[in-house]
């Protein structure tokens, strides 16, 4: 039987949002236990669908409890449930993520807050020719089931060293590189997410293959690894 993602989920964390404190979480901990073995089982089928077309090395399930010694709210626990799925091999990069929360389940993938050098590495790559990518981000699938790469997180003008004239600097300008899709909570506990959820991921191959290339080789195509 398929592995599916049970209501029940939803209902509990509707419920920690209107009780978001350890005394409420230690009264439902058992719900909260059954909910996550449910996802686990969800997990581990999208990490061997995921095996079918590519390589994953590490499934990573976030914590439920928040990390508050920094920030004003003081509220224990996330009130979504989010986990992600890494390539294997330094010669497959991007990463895949899903984020179940009610109203708001998304999944995403690419390239979140890369490193100074891989930032600069795409910049640069973009500057030089940024056909390839285009055609990818205009492809009319991907069009259709992300839009387009995140804006929230770019710079106001121009990287340094880099012109604001260049006819490329809507890319150049990111910090981040990666899309999203969001699905409705019927959509989510539907039997057929499973198949849906993937069929998003391997939208992001094509992408993610020319990103490796790029991320792997020097501007004159050379290998670096």
């Amino acid at each position: 039987m398929a592995a599916i993602i049970p209501n029940s989920v939803f209902s509990f964390l509707k419920d920690l949002k209107a009780n978001n404190h350890r005394d409420w979480m230690q009264t439902h901990k058992k719900k909260y236990q059954e909910n996550e073995k449910a996802l686990k089982k969800f997990y581990l089928e999208i990490e061997k669908g995921l095996n079918e077309k590519d390589q994953i090395e590490t499934l990573k399930v976030f914590r439920i409890n928040r990390d508050i010694r920094f920030s004003n709210d003081k509220t224990p626990y996330n009130v979504h449930r989010s986990v992600s799925f890494s390539r294997a091999g330094e010669h497959r990069r991007g990463g895949y993520y899903l984020r179940i929360e009610p109203g708001k389940t998304l999944m995403a993938g690419g390239f979140f807050d890369p490193n100074p050098s891989d930032l600069l590495r795409i910049r640069k790559e973009f500057e030089m020719d940024a056909a390839p990518i285009r055609k990818i981000l205009d492809n009319s699938d991907f069009q259709k089931a992300f839009g387009g790469f995140n804006q929230e997180y770019k710079v106001k003008t121009a990287p340094k060293g880099f012109s604001k004239e260049d006819p490329n600097i809507d890319l150049i300008q990111l910090k981040s590189f990666f899309v999203t899709h969001q699905f409705t909570d019927a959509e989510v506990i539907a039997p057929n997410f499973k198949e849906n959820l993937l069929y998003h991921y391997r939208l992001l191959r094509p992408y993610f293959d020319y990103m490796s290339e790029v991320l792997t080789t020097d501007l004159n195509g050379v290998s670096l690894i």
